[in-house]
């Protein structure tokens, strides 16, 4: 490795940052801040580095986001209980992991949102087609190969990178706006 190699890496992290589109940023902050003020469920998931980063997101916003708010927003990572995600791989399907937790929790009018670097991961897909059929409001977070998430979730950002690390941390950097923009705003 040389300097040219991390200059080109962080130019194009740069790149992928420029083209956040913000206005969607700012309409997911709006569907989140309405889940909120209507004391919905709001469930988060992904798959590997996208797990990890929806995990911090639903602790930001549970934790710090509630803080300043005053109110609690209800959050749930569906990446966090190890048990019932073999449980569910197991005796179903992996592709089933997430589904068969909303089929649990949640309710028309609750928010759902997935993050993926693909957008084709079966069982975020699945979990997704679900909810759209059972009348919660669906988001998601993909890479720039779009995948089946692009189009069939209500609301998605396209990251403009195709690289699993410059997509998750562009992911993290859209799921700190989101919490912060409540942290900071209020």
């Amino acid at each position: 490795m040389n300097q040219a190699y991390f200059k080109n890496y962080i130019d194009r992290q740069k790149a992928a940052y420029d083209a956040i589109p913000i206005d969607r940023v700012e309409h997911l902050i709006n569907l989140i801040k309405k889940c909120w003020e209507e004391d919905r469920q709001f469930f988060a998931f992904g798959n590997g580095g996208s797990a990890s980063n929806v995990s911090h997101f639903i602790t930001d916003l549970g934790k710090s986001a509630s803080d300043r708010m005053g109110k609690r927003f209800r959050c749930l990572s569906l990446n966090e209980n190890v048990s019932w995600i073999t449980a569910l791989g197991n005796d179903y399907a992996y592709e089933d992991i997430y589904l068969r937790q909303l089929q649990n929790y949640a309710r028309p009018g609750d928010l759902v949102l997935t993050l993926s670097v693909s957008g084709n991961s079966p069982n975020v897909v699945k979990a997704i087609e679900w909810a759209n059929e059972n009348g919660l409001t669906t988001m998601a977070l993909v890479g720039g190969k779009r995948g089946k998430l692009a189009d069939i979730a209500h609301e998605s950002i396209i990251i403009q990178d195709e690289h699993y690390g410059r997509v998750e941390d562009a992911q993290m950097t859209i799921c700190h706006m989101l919490c912060y923009g409540f942290i900071e705003s209020t």
